[in-house]
């Protein structure tokens, strides 16, 4: 999202969740990509470890933050009319934030085997094909559903947001 397109805070946040992650995306490749050896370096490691801890807690706490708060009050800033545009968007992320996790409990084993040491196992075209559909998720996210909540949302709705987010934050632990 360009810079001059600005969010308030709870919007800002999720799509800073967005921009963090494709950071990782070519961690990822160049993970997967690297040839297999009998020692796992420590960047190496360290990198793996950083990739699950990021996609663990997207998919623990950003998605959850869409779906029990931005759908919500979504949809209830329709009330009165007929959002059906709304709810198939809302329907098809949240299959789309499923098809995410599982995609993610895949990958997840050999991430953690690596940042444990254990010799490569990242199957590249896995990687690729998850990267792809987190892209096409964050950029569907970014171009239309946080516009549309940014137009949408109340202040209220927004800072009820905000504070069930921090909340979510407080309560989820740190990295896994």
């Amino acid at each position: 999202m360009p810079a001059s397109d600005r969010l308030d805070p709870p919007l800002d946040a999720l799509a800073a969740w967005h921009r963090r992650g494709t950071r990782f995306f070519e961690t990822m490749r160049r993970l997967a990509r690297r040839a297999p050896s009998v020692v796992v370096d420590a960047a190496a490691r360290g990198d793996a470890d950083a990739v699950a801890a990021y996609f663990d807690r997207l998919i623990a706490v950003h998605c959850e933050d869409e779906e029990r708060d931005l759908f919500p009050a979504l949809i209830e800033s329709m009330a009165g009319s007929d959002p059906v545009c709304l709810r198939e968007m809302i329907e098809g992320l949240t299959d789309e934030h499923r098809a995410l996790a599982a995609a993610w409990r895949r990958l997840r084993p050999d991430f953690a085997a690596l940042a444990a040491g254990t010799p490569w196992a990242l199957d590249a075209e896995l990687v690729d094909a998850f990267i792809g559909r987190c892209e096409r998720l964050f950029r569907r996210e970014d171009e239309e559903l946080l516009p549309m909540a940014s137009r949408l949302l109340s202040d209220e709705a927004r800072a009820a947001i905000l504070a069930a987010m921090l909340a979510r934050r407080r309560r989820a632990p740190e990295g896994r």
